[in-house]
């Protein structure tokens, strides 16, 4: 168990080298207002922290860094209560206070304030659509042969799509097919949809519709959904500007990460609630390995529906970028519940 000035030197020490990237010695501890300790006290209070394994020397004359081990200790028992600027509380705050048709658009904005705020690299993982259903259809023509049509689904998700309007379908046929989709397709997956609506509807629109195939064909491209999931990124490339990463090979095997969605998916999936910090090694993918990542989930009406994460080198300011992704993320949660709520009365 450490001493309470083992757990003083240690805290100062990694507070130090997450602002400097420099390696600390003992001297630089010593000239620091608050510290009364001698020189040598903190010299061999250092060398015992390195031989418990919280701190390791990158070479022998050189001063000392934190090991995974001291991070970890770091964030689980040195860390106090994260306190966000007036600045950061209202430079988040202000991307929700504009009401904004779709969800995508919200996430996509959260993502590159986030990385703003942090200079990290910021990672979304967007809503579900494996777990999303279908709320409601609207097709709202803007011509006589051009419509919108608006898919609303369950978790507030909002998907605009231009549709052209064969000159052989007309607007009553276009409010009759809205009121079967509505009626046949409310509460089916967003991923099922066109399965479902070439199994389900076909009888029912031969039997409504006068012009049926030019229906059908209207309504095919409507529903191609691909991934169960979108990943949204912040300042991918933020991470060139860490002397860590100077190394190429480095950054191209995390940048070819980037590119892969699966392997992302998985990476962001949190394995316990609440904020999740991985550091070093504790990331089993070997691109992210030189890494920490800090995610937390956000909800809405309790259902996780996605992951926010930031990531950066172990020398990361846990505790700042703990602060702005819980409050990120329970903004986010509260502004998806709002919407989803306004949508159940729809």
């Amino acid at each position: 168990m450490l001493t309470e000035r083992q757990l003083f030197i240690l805290q100062l020490l990694i507070n130090d080298y997450i602002q400097t990237a420099e390696p600390v010695g003992s001297r630089t501890i010593s000239k620091r207002e608050d510290v009364t300790f001698s020189s040598a006290t903190i010299r061999n209070e250092l060398a015992d922290l390195e031989e418990m394994g919280y701190i390791e020397k990158t070479h022998s004359s050189s001063g000392r860094v934190p090991s995974e081990k001291g991070y970890r200790f770091y964030v689980d028992n040195l860390l106090s209560p994260p306190v966000l600027s007036k600045n950061e509380v209202n430079n988040i705050q202000s991307l929700f206070a504009e009401r904004m048709v779709e969800v995508e658009k919200v996430i996509q904005q959260s993502a590159g304030i986030l990385s703003e705020l942090t200079q990290y690299t910021s990672i979304i993982l967007g809503p579900e659509v494996f777990e999303t259903k279908l709320r409601q259809i609207q097709i709202i023509p803007l011509s006589k042969d051009t419509a919108v049509v608006i898919l609303v689904a369950d978790s507030g998700h909002v998907e605009n799509r231009t549709m052209k309007i064969p000159p052989s379908v007309s607007m009553s046929d276009i409010e009759k097919v809205v009121n079967i989709m509505n009626e046949r397709l409310k509460d089916v997956p967003l991923i099922s949809l066109k399965s479902t609506m070439m199994k389900e509807m076909a009888t029912v629109l031969k039997k409504h519709i006068e012009n049926y195939n030019e229906v059908n064909m209207m309504l095919e491209n409507l529903f191609l959904y691909t991934n169960a999931e979108k990943v949204y990124y912040g300042g991918k490339t933020n991470i060139l500007t860490q002397p860590e990463f100077k190394d190429i090979n480095k950054v191209r095997l995390l940048l070819n990460t980037f590119e892969q969605d699966e392997v992302m998916y998985n990476v962001l999936r949190p394995e316990k609630n609440g904020i999740e910090v991985k550091i070093g090694q504790e990331n089993d993918l070997e691109a992210m390995q030189n890494c920490s990542i800090v995610t937390a989930d956000y909800f809405i009406e309790g259902k996780r529906m996605g992951s926010i994460a930031l990531l950066g080198p172990t020398r990361m300011e846990y505790q700042r970028s703990m602060g702005i992704l819980g409050f990120l993320a329970n903004d986010l949660t509260r502004t998806l519940t709002d919407r989803y709520q306004s949508f159940k009365h729809w």
